[in-house]
């Protein structure tokens, strides 16, 4: 789960982070009395769930109270148009209002699982403002990294190599070890998946602040957390993963025009390459699992072809727990009461497939049947182009 900018920095205030003095506003009007009350220049900064927003023109510098207030008629209520939003942008609800500071020093910092070494690895660049991926591209070693033992944390000497690393010295050396050691004590109180503070800043007074923060969950912890479940802002997410969230599908939009309906994760991603070996481009994973009922297929077929991109769907069943005949059911139960008129090839091996290919066979619709995922694929990019 992902939440706004402001939403984690009040967060990483909790746990001792250091945060520009600022605070939210939905309103111009809101948004001036918060200039007024800082005193000085302000950043004006609109919250949506992606980067990029300097560029797209959702953060800018107001150097009087009016001046915010304009700033923030033109930003709240506008389609921000981001690299990571897509050409449709994203509708701008609210905008951050933070004291303007003097910048010395633009740095990285950033905590993420690394699966691979089951471990939290910490992450800092003295390349700061810049993606960590092109980084990562062109100047990998300038990541420095360290990974936190499973036993004890993220130990007192990790914070300081890194912070030496930096290049910090003096009060901003202690500053920014502090720094490191509250983010971690965050990302691992609030079973963060990743804390991200890019850039991070170093004043020309010494002083090291979170200039900008991101902050995502662990899904499968939010039962454990009602205060960061309450964070959630539907609006920003997709609402066709809103609404297989409700039936417990796992459900993610893509930019093809394949709609792809699957059980199991791993068939999941091998239909999605062999889709795109086939010639085409996967436009959703949608994963029903190995204990779905009949209900929850009908209304994931419902959604899959509720996406307007999607031009024709392909389903790939392989029947262990799941039934194919079940399969069967609730797919003619959604294709008849929506009237789908996109070609559907349907792949059915495993549990009961005779029953399950019988009851497609005599359900009246045009459905394309296909006995391996080769065909599969090359049916539905055929009949999709």
């Amino acid at each position: 789960m992902k939440i706004h900018e402001y939403q984690a920095k009040q967060i990483l205030a909790r746990y001792g982070v250091r945060i520009p003095r600022g605070d939210v506003a939905d309103s111009p009007a809101a948004a001036r009395e918060i200039a007024e009350r800082l005193g000085s220049r302000v950043v004006v900064k609109a919250q949506i769930h992606a980067g990029g927003r300097g560029k797209g023109g959702g953060i800018k510098l107001a150097a009087s109270p009016a001046e915010a207030e304009a700033l923030a008629a033109g930003m709240i209520g506008m389609q921000l148009v981001t690299h990571q939003t897509g050409p449709e942008g994203k509708r701008v609800k609210r905008v951050l209002v933070e004291e303007a500071l003097d910048i010395a020093r633009e740095l990285y910092l950033g905590l993420v699982i690394d699966r691979a070494r089951e471990a939290v690895v910490v992450m800092a660049s003295t390349e700061g403002g810049v993606e960590i991926e092109k980084v990562a591209a062109e100047k990998p070693a300038l990541i420095f990294k360290e990974y936190v033992p499973a036993g004890t944390g993220l130990l007192a000497f990790q914070a300081r190599k890194l912070a030496f690393k930096l290049g910090l010295e003096g009060e901003a050396f202690k500053q920014g070890v502090k720094f490191i050691t509250s983010l971690y004590r965050a990302f691992e109180g609030t079973d963060a998946s990743l804390a991200e503070i890019n850039p991070l800043l170093v004043t020309k007074q010494g002083d090291v602040l979170a200039l900008d923060a991101k902050m995502n969950f662990d899904d499968n912890a939010l039962a454990r957390r009602p205060d960061i479940l309450a964070l959630r802002d539907l609006d920003e997410e997709s609402p066709l993963e809103v609404e297989a969230a409700k039936f417990n599908l796992n459900y993610i939009k893509l930019d093809g025009s394949v709609g792809c309906m699957v059980n199991g994760a791993g068939l999941a991603m091998a239909t999605m390459d062999i889709i795109k070996y086939a010639g085409g481009m996967p436009a959703n994973f949608l994963d029903v699992g190995g204990g779905v009922t009949e209900e929850a297929v009908t209304n994931a077929f419902k959604i899959l072809v509720s996406d307007p991109d999607v031009k024709g769907a392909l389903i790939n069943i392989f029947g262990g727990i799941v039934r194919c005949d079940m399969i069967a059911s609730g797919v003619v139960k959604a294709a008849k009461a929506m009237g789908t008129r996109i070609p559907v090839v349907i792949r059915l091996e495993g549990t009961n497939v005779d029953q399950g290919k019988a009851i497609l066979r005599d359900s009246g619709l045009a459905f394309h049947a296909a006995d391996g995922m080769k065909e599969a694929a090359e049916k539905i990019v055929a009949l999709v182009k």
